[in-house]
């Protein structure tokens, strides 16, 4: 089985022929990359629209920011700015996830059109969470999470930086099957900048494979985020805005779609939705390539070719050189 081929299906979202593209629509005024832009319900809508255009196939809203130190909205104003952009582009026939920790919003989303909870918790930050995912029947995405980010990257320790995220995210899928959420609609997220330093990133996405072990579709979350400002900014030089590490972000994109991954959440995703189609291209040709080659049991009808049975010819690069003394020695 090829690694895109083995990327899983989840059950209730269409299933896509590669690594699926995740748009994301952030109607906060504090988002770590784009906090403001799309604050307004109709600007927001455009938006998510606008990434379908460009190749998203579904579109991630949230309502509030997870970035370290971010102030919790309460749960009026996350519901104000989220249902009705879920409403309006569903209506629209769009994909839409619902990016929430808060059991009442991912209930109410759903109920106006989203096809999928998207919980940086994993389940953890409401109790009430993974009951409301199973009753409605929806799809889960379980991230890797060790908290709120109060201060600064807080309990980023670990002995084995993937080994530990396997553990704890097999822990909470436990609890989420526990609660009645089907094991074919959950998919896990290793939490790329939650809790972890640039080279925990690093090592969690050169070891995406293991991660398939826990037998639930992957989701990528990589776009814009701190490592590759890192990265990027090379020995002892400043790291670019968020918003100059698109590029960074194709190339994390594709590949963890060479790796398996179900989906990639970008900002940006024209570049994304070119890299995970020439990632599943490269893929194809790979796969063609393990297929027998019957060409060499094919006679040459050319005229002039060789019969099966004929001399080999001799490259004339590889010819004996001739004795001193023979015709044309110098």
């Amino acid at each position: 089985m090829s690694k895109q081929s083995g990327r899983g299906r989840v059950d209730g979202l269409p299933e896509w022929d590669r690594c699926a593209v995740m748009g994301v629509v952030n109607v906060t005024p504090d988002s770590f990359s784009d906090g403001g832009r799309w604050f307004d319900t109709t600007a927001a809508v455009k938006h998510g629209l606008h990434l379908v255009a460009e190749g998203a196939d579904l579109v991630d809203v949230g309502g509030e920011s997870t970035r370290p130190g971010a102030t919790r909205v309460d749960e009026a104003e996350e519901l104000r700015r989220v249902v009705p952009v879920v409403r309006g582009l569903a209506s629209e026939g769009v994909v839409v996830s619902v990016d929430t920790m808060r059991a009442s919003v991912a209930a109410q989303a759903l109920a106006a059109g989203a096809a999928l909870v998207n919980d940086v918790s994993g389940g953890l930050a409401d109790p009430a969470m993974i009951s409301a995912v199973a009753d409605a029947g929806a799809p889960f995405v379980v991230m890797h999470w060790r908290g709120f980010l109060d201060g600064g990257n807080v309990k980023g320790v670990y002995a084995d930086v993937v080994a530990d995220v396997m553990d704890e995210l097999h822990a909470r899928v436990d609890a989420v099957l526990a609660g009645g959420v089907s094991p074919d609609r959950i998919v896990v997220d290793p939490g790329l900048g939650f809790s972890k330093e640039a080279d925990h990133d690093l090592s969690l996405l050169a070891h995406l494979d293991r991660l398939h072990a826990l037998g639930h579709p992957v989701l990528v979350a990589a776009s814009r985020k701190r490592f590759l400002g890192h990265v990027l900014a090379g020995p002892g030089g400043p790291p670019p805005p968020a918003r100059e590490r698109d590029a960074a972000t194709a190339a994390v994109s594709a590949l963890a779609a060479q790796a398996g991954a179900w989906a990639v959440r970008v900002h940006e995703v024209r570049a994304t939705a070119d890299a995970v189609r020439v990632a599943r291209a490269v893929e194809e040709a790979r796969e063609a390539g393990n297929a027998p080659d019957t060409r060499l049991d094919t006679p040459d009808t050319r005229p002039g070719a060789p019969g099966p049975h004929s001399a080999p010819l001799t490259h004339p690069a590889r010819a004996p050189h001739a004795p001193h003394g023979a015709e044309g020695a110098r």
